[in-house]
Parts: C-alpha cells; structure tokens; sequence
C-alpha cells in the first residue's frame, strides 16, 4: 500500500501535489476547528451545569444543617391532658370545632375524629398543630368533596410514645 501510494504521488504533477496538500491541510484545520468548538460548547454547557449544581449543594448543606439543628432541639412534653379533651381543645383553637363531626376514644392514647367537609389546607395545618402536641396520625382516609379544596376526613389519632 505503501509502494502504491509513492508511486502516485511520483506520478502526479506538482500542481496536483499542491492541490492535494491544501486540501488535506484544510481537512485536518477543519477537524481542529470543529474540536475546538465542540470542547468550548461542551465547556460552557458543564460551567453551566456545575453552577446550578453548586447552588444545590449549598441548598441541601443547609437542609442537612437545619435537619441537625432539629435533631437537637428537644422535644416538647406529651400534654398530659386526656386524648379526646386535647383533641377537642385543638379543633376549638383551630375554629374547626364547626366541621369536627365526632370525636371517639377507642382508649386513653387512641381517638377517631370524623370532618365532615373541612378544607384541606386546614385540615393539613390542624395536623401539624397536633404533631407539636405529641399527637401523630396512625391511619387516615380522606374524601374529595365537591367543592374545591374541601375534603372529609375520618382518621385515628394516637399520642405519640416517647422513644
């Protein structure tokens, strides 16, 4: 192949040898140019990427230190208040004393509470309001009413053990 290629190359003019080294020259600057940009593109793409990325872990090393400021943080007492009572003076609080339909007590760490139509962003907030208080949901079905965002809820509310 070698061989075959010398003698071509012999055999052409030295206008052709021009021809072709100029055409090879521009080829190979071609390939450089088109590396050079795709390395430059690629490179503003990942600066790009790796600021956003940064921003995040900053982002989420917060969260990470907020998670253990938390962790630290001691909890309130469990009210000692009878359950069904606590419950009921946390809807009356609250102003949902108008949707709370029922208020059972299966036993002293355990009631079933039953909304008839309460909004759900209400409701959400009710039970967050209730988790500071050592109160946890063990179980909870909850019903789209017709109305935007208003739901029914029946749900079991238990006092929360200290660990």
């Amino acid at each position: 192949m070698k061989a075959a290629l010398r003698e071509f190359w012999a055999s052409c003019t030295p206008a052709a040898r021009l021809v072709f080294a100029v055409t090879f020259a521009l080829i190979v600057a071609g390939v450089l140019i088109w590396t050079a940009y795709s390395a430059e593109t690629a490179r503003t793409r990942l600066r790009t990427a790796v600021t956003t990325l940064q921003a995040h872990a900053h982002q989420v090393d917060g969260q990470a230190d907020e998670i253990e400021r938390l962790r630290g943080k001691p909890t309130a007492p469990a009210s000692q208040t009878d359950l069904r009572t606590l419950i009921q003076n946390q809807a009356n609080a609250a102003g949902l004393a108008r949707a709370l339909g029922r208020v059972d007590a299966t036993d002293a760490d355990q009631v079933q509470v039953v909304f008839g139509s309460i909004a759900y962003a209400e409701w959400l907030a009710w039970i967050d309001r209730l988790e500071m208080q050592q109160v946890r949901l063990a179980a909870c079905r909850i019903e789209a009413l017709s109305a935007r965002g208003m739901v029914s809820v029946t749900a079991t509310l238990v006092r929360a053990r200290p660990k």
